[in-house]
């Protein structure tokens, strides 16, 4: 009778025409024909290719139902389930990697069920289902259930919620790139960690499919509000600081000023994308530009309307600036794969540069021509 390692054993998981086997006690079993079987999975619970021993022991029925199936050999004996000798330091190592892989199942399959484009949801779905079985690859080593990390589950659900899920599953993806190098020093001890490896890198593979959300695709039309605001405003506001010194005065004139530019912005942003026919939507990417900007405006103009002095007032606006700035680069370079450094440093220097011109343009005025406010 053929003996299998757990390696030879993953290969027969059900998909693209494998057959499904499953052990069981040292016994490999051929689920294939089973209808309960049906691509390799079981109530989406349980995967073929894998030892089951341990889930099946704890599962609602009884595992008599498996002398139906045909057994087709039998599991290496140094690798059936409940007999691997690992160190007590290696045990912690993998529950860690089983709290990490059940907890990331339980994101993804949340968000699945949020997302409405099918192709990202079944995306969603096979990677949800991936982790789940790399949970119960460590198990059949470590012997033990772990919960997952709720805090983790809602702090990574809610970003995706918030910011977008390309954004929160990208962030969360980073994370894993520490535990692939962990991975990568489990391969002379644990088999599985190679099929791991693979797992992960075809995550970040589909995960490239996944950059189809709307907030993304109108990322340029936002980059020309926000920037366009940080630059006028901090230059209008530093200019206005010193030549009316009145911290009310420039907070009326730069409100009206910052609104009357966004909504001219949001107009020519839809005139430009009608004429260029980019296929995206004029009045979405206006919407996107105007709003931007708006945001912007109100972020720059609230210290000038909440405190007295100009100058403290002109520092919380350029700090203020400076956040939105690092606070938008850190999200595209998440998002979409961009450098932060260079982008960030560069959209800086030219907020600051402009106002500190401002500035400058301004003592000149007020000295020249005299004006006491």
């Amino acid at each position: 009778m053929r003996r299998f390692t757990k390696k030879e054993l993953a290969q027969y998981n059900g998909k693209d025409g494998a057959s499904a086997f499953i052990a069981y006690e040292g016994k490999v079993y051929d689920v294939s024909r089973s209808f309960l079987w049906q691509n390799g999975q079981h109530q989406v619970l349980h995967t073929s290719g894998v030892d089951l021993t341990a889930d099946l022991d704890q599962a609602p029925h009884g595992a008599d139902l498996l002398e139906g199936f045909p057994v087709v050999g039998v599991l290496e004996q140094n690798e059936v389930s409940g007999v691997v000798d690992i160190s007590k330091g290696l045990q912690a190592q993998l529950l860690v990697y089983q709290r990490n892989e059940i907890t990331e199942h339980h994101i993804y399959k949340r968000l699945a069920g949020t997302v409405k484009a099918p192709q990202n949801r079944q995306i969603l779905e096979k990677i949800a289902d991936d982790e789940l079985r790399h949970y119960r690859e460590w198990r059949t080593y470590t012997q033990q259930d772990v919960k997952p990390d709720k805090l983790m589950a809602w702090k990574y659900y809610l970003i995706s919620r918030i910011f977008g899920f390309t954004f929160g599953i990208k962030l969360m993806e980073m994370g894993e790139e520490d535990a692939q190098d962990n991975y990568e020093q489990l391969r002379e001890t644990i088999p599985e960690a190679d099929d791991i490896i693979r797992d992960e890198n075809e995550h970040e593979d589909a995960l490239i499919q996944l950059l189809d959300e709307e907030r993304l695709r109108y990322v340029g039309s936002i980059v020309l509000g926000l920037n366009d605001a940080l630059v006028e405003l901090t230059g209008a506001l530093a200019g206005l600081t010193l030549a009316l010194q009145d911290t009310k005065l420039i907070g009326l004139i730069g409100s009206i000023t910052g609104i009357a530019a966004a909504l001219s912005m949001g107009a020519s942003e839809y005139l430009s994308t009608k004429s260029e026919g980019t296929g995206q939507n004029p009045v979405r990417a206006s919407i996107y530009t105007g709003g931007a900007y708006i945001v912007t405006v109100l972020i720059l103009i609230l210290p000038y309307l909440v405190l007295e002095n100009f100058y403290v007032c002109l520092g919380c606006t350029l700090t203020a600036a400076v956040a939105i700035i690092a606070f938008f680069n850190y999200y595209i370079s998440v998002a979409k794969g961009v450098p932060f450094k260079k982008r960030f440093l560069e959209m800086t220097g030219l907020s600051l540069g402009v106002a500190a011109l401002s500035f400058l343009v301004g003592f000149i005025m007020r000295f020249f021509l005299g004006v006491d406010v």
